[in-house]
């Protein structure tokens, strides 16, 4: 190196240790006054909200009359496919085949890896209404399930989707 090029180092140097002991010096010679109080009021501290109950869903009975299994298959082919098989014996995919699954109990295969929250309700029954709170929004409907689906808002494509997943049984279980 050269002469000049080490005088420039130890400018740097020098400039960097003056700084820092500037610091050190100056925090040990003052002492700021922490306020005890806010030196602006700005009201009463609010509790936070709690988070804004789940809406009420109608109840699916009175859509299942008249739902369209047409549209609930075509729904459930476009929304569910990709994660479910709807037929007879058929292949778990990402989520379980959902043949027989109206009326049958939560975690109805045994041959599929359910999440913990879904075993818990293995010994309730997907009736209509329990369809329908899952199908509006599973991860509220059974928080901590597994199953990354926002739901469908739109109750008439709810009971469509069930009246469609009631034709996948052997014995369809009766209309409420």
């Amino acid at each position: 190196m050269s002469l000049e090029a080490n005088k420039a180092f130890a400018a740097v140097l020098t400039a960097g240790i003056t700084f820092m002991v500037a610091g050190l010096v100056g925090s040990i010679v003052v002492h700021p006054h922490r306020l005890e109080h806010a030196a602006i009021p700005t009201g009463e501290v609010q509790a936070a909200a709690a988070p804004a109950a789940a809406p009420a869903l109608d109840p699916v009975g009175p859509l299942l009359a008249n739902a369209n299994v047409d549209n609930g298959r075509t729904i459930a082919n476009r929304q569910c496919s990709a994660c479910h098989t709807f037929n007879e014996g058929g292949r778990n995919a990402v989520g379980p085949n959902l043949y027989g699954v109206v009326g049958g109990p939560h975690a109805h295969r045994q041959d599929f890896n359910y999440s913990a929250a879904m075993k818990g309700k293995s010994g309730e029954t997907w009736d209509y209404e329990a369809l329908n709170t899952f199908l509006a929004a599973p991860s509220r409907a059974i928080p901590g399930t597994r199953m990354a689906f926002a739901g469908l808002n739109q109750a008439q494509a709810r009971a469509d989707v069930i009246s469609y997943l009631r034709t996948l049984d052997a014995n369809p279980k009766p209309l409420p």
